[in-house]
């Protein structure tokens, strides 16, 4: 049966489990309650529940002034909004001052799809993974959304979480292993290593399955933990197979891509490709026909595997 729970609707159901007996859960919204799908969470809680109306750099010096009065909030926000308006609040009241503010960018990439450019995030990694002293994550199925929400719940330091809008297809099983800063690898295989993090982690393992087919042995990482980055499952890829692939929903500048070239130049160079959205406006449509569009769908990442090799 396909998922019909998406990743923000996880995100509620662990806060909602836990601000029942922590009642130093808070949670904060810019006027986004329903997208975020905290409704429910301000329902029953609304002593711990705060809505700041459109003004995300107000949603992020509050959260973090709640979090030096020994409260633990959590922001949510429009990924595109939350990751350029608010920048330099998020720089400064959160990670310098080192405050316990755990940011959700909701609406991840081009989940908006047809409102375009404006709402689109793609330059999110880029921007959050140049902030010192904070941690970025995108998680791919709710299951991971879940297991890492926990984790983030029990510790004190900031942190970005991006999820998508949608449900998207199961990738793990309820009962899976997670280790916090740690990649995980979908498949083993030595001739091509595809790294892909968040939604596209499904297409990722999609186009290893296609590549099989063709007796090409494909190893698929799933590097959820963008900042910390799993830095040796990436020289181990290298050192292991013939060539790296990376995929992402973000601008190729920047990004996953980035930072995976970085590593490998240094410590174990190897051919890499970056697959990502262009630098320049991303057209506008449902999410799967941007992606095709621009070739990341599973064919199309099966396409650029095959031609590396």
């Amino acid at each position: 049966m396909r998922n019909m729970i998406a990743n923000r609707k996880v995100i509620c159901d662990v806060l909602l489990e836990h601000a029942a007996v922590d009642r130093d859960i808070i949670v904060l919204c810019s006027d986004s309650r329903g997208s975020a799908s905290m409704t429910a969470f301000a329902e029953a809680y609304p002593e711990q529940f705060f809505d700041v109306g459109i003004a995300e750099q107000n949603l992020v010096s509050v959260s973090a002034g709640l979090a030096a009065c020994g409260k633990r909030p959590f922001a949510f926000s429009p990924a595109s909004f939350l990751s350029t308006r608010s920048m330099e609040q998020i720089r400064i009241d959160v990670a310098y001052s080192n405050m316990n503010v755990k940011l959700i960018g909701i609406s991840g990439g081009i989940s908006y799809g047809a409102l375009g450019m404006t709402h689109h995030s793609n330059q999110d990694i880029a921007v959050m993974g140049s902030i010192p002293n904070m941690r970025v994550y995108l998680p791919s199925d709710r299951f991971q959304t879940k297991k890492l929400m926990e984790t983030l719940i029990n510790d004190a330091m900031p942190a970005y979480v991006r999820v998508g809008r949608n449900a998207v297809e199961d990738i793990y099983q309820e009962e899976m292993p997670f280790v916090m800063n740690e990649a995980v690898v979908l498949k083993k295989g030595t001739d091509l290593t595809i790294i892909a993090c968040g939604e596209m982690v499904k297409i990722a393992k999609n186009a290893a399955e296609i590549l099989e087919k063709e007796q090409i042995s494909c190893r698929v990482l799933d590097m959820y933990c963008i900042k910390p980055l799993d830095t040796i499952s990436i020289i181990s890829a290298a050192l292991e197979t013939k060539a790296i692939l990376t995929l992402e929903e973000h601008s190729h500048i920047g990004g996953l891509g980035s930072l995976v070239c970085q590593v490998v130049s240094e410590h174990a160079p190897c051919p890499v490709h970056c697959m990502a959205l262009p630098d320049q406006p991303v057209i506008a449509g449902k999410s799967e026909e941007v992606l095709a569009y621009y070739g990341l769908d599973a064919a199309g990442v099966a396409k650029a595997g095959r031609k590396m090799l």
